[in-house]
């Protein structure tokens, strides 16, 4: 178990020095911020990737894809490598690979390899996503609210940061290499940051737990919430542009970009200002607010879906809203019951799921049914969440044993 003595001077100073288990916690944040840049890097580039491997953009799209199956594979069977190994670890090698995967990316030239590499590095975001949440879970125990927030809060920094990342290198190069080279680089200091350190320790019986017939159907409604929340969070950051092009027309491109922009700064700001909230207020009652402000900014746009100012509120609404909700369904699922790597595999398994298909049903239906489709299937797809949440707050508690030990010295 990580430890947080603080080395003494051999004159019998004491050191100023992080101890083992906030350096562990902000490797956790590092791997975060990578996962942001990685994720958010990929929409700016796939133009360069077409052209690199001499394909279309309807070809190339076949990349998402890829990645998310890679991405539902790696949470599945990486949880259960996070039950058996030292975590930070194996944490370090999925960063070395990771960074080794992003560097090859834009030196292929054949389609179906780039193909597999995409395959490969969505495992490796799904098992490292995992393992950053449950080492972060069992190093802080019931602490945790809080840090989880702050956890997903970098993902969303390194999410803004990446296309602007881009944007920069292909100005300066007018190639996507840089671009992807540099990202490839920021993962290696935190792969050296968290192979130093000691892993926190699985609290006692964790990797054996057997999941009962109640925690059975209460894995089953959480993982289908995060596919729900996922869904409409993908779909719309995904989408938004497209049908403000539908709508009013090529020239609001321009108007769609900020407006895209917009939505993920919302999500980050409402992440940040969700870390002090933790604290003070019950999971249960900021998951409910979330999908009811939620519900009230998509809303505003349903009923008035030709009106900017009606698309700017409901899209600042929706990202600030949705901020919160995927740490803070992690967070109630450790105090319902007891967590292990697997079972937060099962859950980001529901999450990879719905950055699949919703947004793929979108795609069907948008030039059959028109831009409103988005809109009404994101309002269908957070009704649907809040009927699920209402039915995971009505199964009966049962008593939970301690997650994590709290490890003195702070």
């Amino acid at each position: 178990m990580i430890s947080g003595e603080n080395e003494q001077h051999p004159a019998g100073k004491r050191l100023i020095k992080l101890s083992p288990r906030r350096a562990a916690t902000f490797g956790y944040f590092g791997s975060s911020i990578v996962f942001g840049l990685v994720t958010a890097a990929l929409g700016p580039t796939l133009p360069g990737l077409a052209e690199n491997v001499n394909t279309g953009l309807s070809q190339i799209s076949l990349i998402f894809t890829a990645q998310s199956t890679g991405y539902l594979l790696g949470s599945l069977f990486g949880g259960r490598l996070f039950d058996r190994l030292p975590g930070n670890r194996l944490m370090a090698l999925i960063l070395l690979i990771l960074s080794v995967l992003i560097f090859l990316i834009p030196l292929v030239s054949f389609y179906w390899l780039l193909i597999a590499i995409f395959l490969l590095l969505g495992a490796m975001l799904g098992s490292m996503e995992v393992g950053s949440n449950t080492l972060l879970v069992w190093l802080l125990g019931k602490k945790v609210g809080p840090f989880m927030n702050a956890l997903h809060f970098f993902f969303g920094v390194g999410a803004f940061v990446s296309p602007l990342i881009v944007a920069r290198t292909l100005a300066v190069s007018g190639d996507i290499r840089w671009a992807y080279w540099l990202l490839a680089l920021a993962a290696i200091p935190i792969s050296l940051w968290l192979g130093r350190l000691p892993g926190p320790d699985a609290p006692v019986g964790a990797t054996a737990i057997r999941i009962s017939q109640a925690n059975y159907l209460l894995v089953a409604l959480l993982s289908l919430l995060l596919f729900l929340y996922v869904a409409a969070e993908v779909s719309y950051g995904g989408w938004i542009f497209t049908y403000m092009v539908g709508q009013f027309g090529v020239q609001m491109a321009g108007t769609a970009a900020i407006l895209t922009s917009a939505f993920w700064g919302a999500l980050t700001f409402g992440r940040l200002v969700s870390i002090p909230l933790a604290v003070r207020i019950k999971p249960s009652a900021v998951l409910i607010g979330d999908l009811l402000g939620c519900l009230l900014s998509i809303g505003i746009i349903a009923v008035n879906p030709t009106s900017l100012s009606a698309i700017w509120i409901g899209t600042l609404g929706l990202g600030f809203f949705m901020a919160a909700f995927f740490p803070t369904t992690v967070t109630y699922a450790g105090q319902r019951m007891q967590i292990n790597a697997k079972i937060n595999g099962w859950l980001f398994v529901g999450a990879g799921a719905g950055g699949i298909i919703l947004p793929w049903m979108i795609g069907q239906l948008f030039e059959s049914s028109g831009p409103e489709v988005v809109i009404t299937l994101i309002q269908a797809d957070l009704l649907i969440a809040l009927g699920v949440l209402a039915i995971v707050l009505l199964l009966p508690v049962q008593a939970v044993q301690p997650v994590a030990q709290v490890v003195d010295g702070d």
